[in-house]
């Protein structure tokens, strides 16, 4: 469907054919690495995707910011795939094999009958698991991930919903075997994850760019997915994962089509056409985008019924069981992820704005696309009240569960309600301060000076104008993802 898009998005490109072969290269490349069966396989492919996002990234070359943004993705990435490498040689001098499944025999046998040094297996993991934290842009090795935003945006619903970052993500839980018997690797895992989740939140709090606020909400919302694996929770990451690249494709490709429609305003300008502050009340112009855009932002809420709340409220509910600690950082993440997503929508679709704006949205394939991934998410939730509790069925059933010993107790009525009562409730006080800080602001201000404009008005501000003041200000002025650049 990407490439369906892609190709009314990018007809007007001269580099279009080039654009085919990258796009067409890529997906074998993603194709070719989740039908490995061995980590020779595996490696071949994963270099293969580096290098087709290194293409992709810097598709537009010529501007200065797209090539050293590619470069940055590619350096960065390399960091992260010498560790895999050393962590395949690692497992080959331990086991002997590459195939997955005389590896994963080997290795179990090795390691509960303490015939290998269990410090030098747990250095081979930590190096397997410094790939997947590159690839997945997770903490530390994220910063390549705002700058791969200077692609088109066609490539970052590619890169940031289903396919390069979750490559990430798919090698750790196709090596769930090796890393469940060493315990200081999962909660290794756990810890990045949570620490991604928040840091990944708090960075989408502070951008004016809507594609870099789309690509910190992808960081986030993978912190979720690596924390289910690192808890044991194979289950609720995968689908987490699948869930959510049907809602940030379908945001991305929203994105695009508002970016679109604002270069009939601001020209050719990437800095302008997708910067936020410039925009404002496009929901007359851009209806369809709007109606689809609201719908991936309301499933990345966890809003039921849609696709994301049933896939995030499992993970929310085995973060309780593996730690409190981790499971209140996942709440309080599961707010910030509400506000900032609203924040987004109500400054690019809420308010006034008094220019023309040409209706990109409006174009058949465009528009097509669009509501199809709307519909797709649609479909998931009927397919999973037609299941039982037990998420994606008995085909993704993992041969450990650490956190339901009891798979008959599952279906809990009571407490499934009660705690989704309390994740969604967290999701709507989000969306409602979202909606109080950024809803009322913008439909009567100029230049985003609130500050001034309530002057104007009010002889004394009072306190309850301040805390906004100073919660807007930050969001626009003093977000510290500056310190990045």
């Amino acid at each position: 469907m990407v490439l369906i898009y892609s190709d009314n998005y990018m007809s007007h490109d001269q580099g279009y054919l080039r654009f085919i072969y990258y796009m067409s290269f890529f997906n074998a490349s993603m194709l070719g690495l989740v039908t490995s069966s061995n980590l020779i396989q595996i490696y071949i492919f994963w270099e293969l995707v580096g290098m087709c996002s290194y293409l992709l990234i810097g598709f537009w070359f010529t501007r200065p910011i797209a090539a050293n943004a590619c470069k940055k993705a590619f350096v960065t990435n390399r960091v992260g795939d010498f560790g895999l490498l050393l962590g395949i040689l690692g497992l080959y001098w331990i086991t002997g094999s590459f195939e997955f499944r005389d590896l994963f025999e080997i290795f179990n046998n090795l390691i509960y009958n303490n015939g290998t040094n269990f410090l030098f297996v747990s250095l081979c993991a930590l190096f397997l698991f410094v790939g997947t934290v590159a690839k997945s842009a997770q903490f530390p090795l994220h910063v390549w991930l705002p700058d791969a935003m200077e692609g088109p945006t066609p490539i970052s619903a590619l890169i940031h919903a289903a396919t390069m970052v979750a490559t990430g993500i798919f090698l750790v839980a196709r090596l769930f075997p090796l890393f469940i018997v060493i315990p200081y690797i999962m909660n290794l895992i756990s810890l990045i994850g949570i620490i991604t989740i928040l840091l990944g939140a708090t960075l989408a709090l502070a951008q004016k760019d809507i594609k870099k606020s789309l690509a910190y909400s992808t960081m986030s919302q993978l912190g979720y997915t690596m924390l289910a694996l690192g808890m044991g929770s194979y289950q609720a990451a995968l689908f987490h994962l699948i869930t959510h690249a049907y809602s940030k494709a379908l945001l991305f490709l929203g994105s695009g089509s508002i970016i679109h429609s604002m270069e009939a305003i601001v020209g050719y300008s990437p800095d302008k056409s997708k910067n936020m502050v410039l925009m404002g009340g496009l929901t007359k112009h851009v209806p369809i985008t709007k109606n689809t855009f609201l719908l991936g932002t309301l499933s990345l809420c966890g809003i039921p019924p849609l696709a994301c709340f049933w896939s995030k409220d499992e993970i929310l509910n085995d973060s309780w069981l593996y730690s409190p600690i981790f499971a209140i950082i996942a709440c309080l993440t599961t707010g910030l992820t509400a506000f900032y997503m609203f924040r987004i929508y109500l400054l690019t679709f809420e308010g006034y704005f008094n220019v023309h704006c040409k209706n990109y949205s409006g174009k058949k394939v465009a528009c097509s696309i669009q509501y199809l991934y709307g519909v797709k998410k649609v479909k998931k939730q009927l397919k999973k009240n037609a299941m039982d509790f037990d998420i994606l069925s008995k085909w993704l059933n993992p041969a450990t569960n650490l956190l339901h010993k009891n798979l008959n107790n599952y279906g809990d009525w009571y407490e499934f309600v009660k705690n989704a009562i309390f994740s969604v409730s967290i999701s709507y006080f989000g969306i409602f301060l979202a909606s109080l800080l950024y809803n009322p602001v913008y439909s009567s201000l100029q230049n985003l000076d609130l500050i001034n404009s309530v002057a104007k008005k009010v002889p004394k501000r009072i306190f309850w104008d301040k805390i906004i003041n100073k919660v807007y200000n930050w969001s626009y002025n003093r977000g510290y993802i500056d310190g990045y650049k």
